[in-house]
């Protein structure tokens, strides 16, 4: 799998990465821009990214630059916003430069602007998954990967877990940060899971236990990066930190995919409003499937729920469903809805209302094998779920150049 995707952002949910392994290895930007219509979210590596298409292929590189212009109404403040995301990747097959079978290294750089579209919405789910809060310059994956086997292989590294757990192609489309990684996984730890924009060192195993599935796991530091210098690229094992821990089952069958996972740390957090500390955990199960399909095109529809500590995270449950439309022209067309609710203690603690929903209505189009154009628009009820804030319409127009 070689496609592009699109990132998240940080604040009070960090979102999912960016858009991201734009060739992932693939052999030619041409190609990947044929295969995949536009650039797109989780679509870069989902359990197979990494696999060189061409053996004889000893290093690929890839560049891509996203800009979004978003107009915001209502919400915290009406307002207009510039975002920007590069993504500088390379990929070396180890087989082909040393003769080391079976192994790949991979590195990512990430630039951000910084601004903040959510400052003007007021949501906690992200309207836009390039937004990352702070203006940054920085190493966002570099890991080596080792198969063993039919089906099986071990990946150590800089490591965003996103871009193989709790991932689905139908959804990558979408620009809102809830349909990319879960915000019930998003929202966690003290500073997030190990995703956009912030990674951090990680073990992930995996492998084929059928024809029809596959498992995967990975323990990763608990608190990725830095929090008191939240530009830099730190690993920082140790000082209290505890591990995150993933495990995932994904099973496919024909033209249906379904996803289940379980997460939890290993290190408490503080309850909210109360003294004391709480595990943090949770599950979530996603599933996509190709309703129809013919000589000019096909429908395609994803749902998701999941669940996490009501007693230290703002949400407590969360479910989303959408469908597409990707026609043969290089046209993309989709509908979404994320429903996020937030928890009785963070209610209780806060005074905050029950929910947070974000509906999203979006269209994507291939003008050339290097430039695509995605319009976008959004309406955000009950932002952040906070008493007294009007619901935002937010509107916007994402440019995507790849090399």
């Amino acid at each position: 799998m070689t496609r592009v995707i699109a990132p998240r952002r940080p604040s009070v949910i960090p979102r999912m990465p960016a858009l991201a392994a734009l060739l992932a290895f693939a052999p030619a930007a041409a190609a990947h821009a044929a295969e995949s219509p536009v650039p797109t979210e989780t679509s870069r590596r989902q359990g197979e990214a990494g696999r060189m298409e061409d053996s004889e292929k000893v290093l690929d590189l890839g560049l891509a630059y996203t800009a979004d212009i978003w107009h915001n109404s209502g919400g915290a403040k009406p307002g207009w916003r510039y975002l920007d995301n590069l993504d500088v990747i390379v990929g070396a097959d180890l087989d082909a430069a040393v003769g080391w079978h079976g192994a790949r290294l991979f590195a990512y750089g990430l630039y951000n602007n910084g601004h903040s579209l959510s400052d003007l919405t007021g949501d906690a789910q992200a309207a836009s998954n390039i937004e990352t809060g702070v203006e940054a310059f920085r190493l966002y994956e570099a890991w080596i990967e080792q198969d063993f086997g039919a089906g099986a292989s071990v990946k150590l590294g800089l490591y965003d877990l996103n871009s193989e757990f709790d991932a689905l192609y139908a959804s990558a489309l979408f620009i809102s940060s809830a349909h990319g990684i879960g915000t019930d996984i998003s929202q966690s730890g003290r500073n997030g899971p190990s995703i956009f924009p912030v990674t951090s060192l990680a073990l992930r195993v995996e492998a084929k236990v059928s024809d029809e599935v596959t498992a995967r796991f990975a323990v990763l530091d608990g608190v990725p990066g830095d929090p008191d210098h939240p530009r830099r690229t730190a690993i920082k094992l140790g000082h209290g930190d505890g591990a995150f821990a993933i495990g995932e089952a994904d099973w496919r069958h024909g033209k249906l995919r379904l996803i289940g996972g379980a997460w939890g740390y290993t290190r408490e957090l503080e309850r909210h409003g109360l003294s004391g500390t709480a595990p943090s955990h949770g599950a979530y199960l996603r599933g996509e499937m190709e309703l129809l399909s013919g000589d000019r095109g096909k429908v395609s529809v994803f749902g998701r729920l999941g669940m996490a500590s009501g007693a230290v995270n703002m949400f407590s449950g969360f479910a989303s469903a959408g469908v597409t439309l990707d026609l043969t022209d290089d046209w993309q067309f989709g509908a979404a809805i994320a429903h996020a609710r937030t928890s009785h203690d963070y209610r209780r603690a806060t005074s905050a209302g029950p929910a947070e929903t974000s509906i999203e209505l979006t269209a994507a189009k291939a003008i050339t094998p290097w430039l695509s154009l995605q319009p976008d628009v959004q309406y955000v009820i009950d932002p952040s779920a906070a008493p007294g804030v009007d619901d935002a319409l937010v509107a916007g127009l994402r440019v995507t150049v790849s090399l």
